[in-house]
């Protein structure tokens, strides 16, 4: 997948939402005679099946119109999940607007319905369902991590950096929102924080290019220009066509005096996102000119 700018970044790291989408493992009762288990199976599968698969196996349940509410909730919610895993995020929105009117209080289907808008550039309406997520579960680390990417992508950072401390203090382990912290860390100009929450994501997680174009941001600002470059070179490794990363090596080639070198990268980037020098002021970088 091709991504662009640092929008390229939040991309990655809604890759990992995805992960983060909550589904249910089971049912609240065995389905009434008349549902298929198979179909029930299906439904509840997720990395063992297709999401097509998944996808018939929900469909069948919902039109057999057997079981108890709670059960077409939890159909919904995972048939939402198979949607977004095939990145049909129209089919997914509706399912879990279906899931959250039949129970209003299932913060799952509100966080994945976050996720979903998130996906497709619906900033203000991805907050809104994740906000009421989190106020049917204060304590929904996933939900925290998801509202401050999208709080990323209208550069809110301060409120960014406030969500994923709360998601890490609540989910220690959520590697998502370490790496998304490292970022908006890197930007609000807290270099050794965010440095050592980059280092502790690539320490288990070495092919994550949103870590690496993290810390290369992390080192250029602090000057480590030979760093920077080795950092972004990782995260080109990854993806090739990550326009942040080509922008920010190239302006640490031109400290180093690599004049071609630094050319050939703010071209090649700025083919991609013609305004990449505009995002790097806002990352607290100065535009060259």
């Amino acid at each position: 997948m091709a991504m662009t700018a640092r929008a390229g970044f939040v991309n990655a790291v809604m890759l990992v939402l995805i992960i983060v989408l909550s589904s249910s493992a089971g049912w609240a009762q065995k389905p009434k005679k008349g549902s298929s288990l198979k179909n029930v199976e299906l439904c509840n599968s997720s990395d063992r099946v297709s999401p097509e698969a998944r996808i018939d196996g929900c469909t069948a349940f919902i039109e057999a119109g057997e079981g108890a509410v709670n059960g077409f909730v939890i159909a919904y919610n995972n048939r939402g999940n198979a949607y977004s895993a095939k990145a049909d995020y129209e089919r997914a929105i509706k399912d879990f607007l279906e899931a959250a009117r039949l129970d209003p209080n299932y913060a799952k289907a509100f966080n994945n319905l976050g996720v979903a808008y998130l996906r497709t550039g619906a900033n203000d309406l991805a907050i809104g369902a994740l906000e009421e997520a989190l106020k049917l579960n204060p304590n929904y680390g996933a939900a925290y991590a998801n509202r401050a990417a999208a709080y990323l992508k209208t550069n809110a950072f301060d409120r960014a950096a406030r969500d994923y401390d709360e998601a890490i203090r609540l989910d220690p382990k959520l590697e998502a929102a370490r790496s998304g912290r490292c970022w908006t860390r890197a930007v609000l100009g807290a270099l050794q924080a965010a440095l050592e929450d980059c280092d502790i994501v690539l320490r288990s997680e070495t092919n994550n290019a949103a870590a690496y174009d993290s810390r290369a941001l992390i080192n250029l600002k602090m000057g480590q220009f030979s760093a920077a470059i080795d950092d972004y070179n990782s995260a080109l490794r990854l993806v090739p066509k990550l326009a942040s990363a080509l922008y920010g090596r190239g302006l640490a080639r031109f400290k180093l005096g690599d004049t071609d070198g630094g050319h050939s990268d703010i071209s090649a980037a700025k083919r991609i996102d013609a305004a990449i020098d505009e995002a790097f002021v806002r990352y607290g970088v100065p535009r060259r000119d």
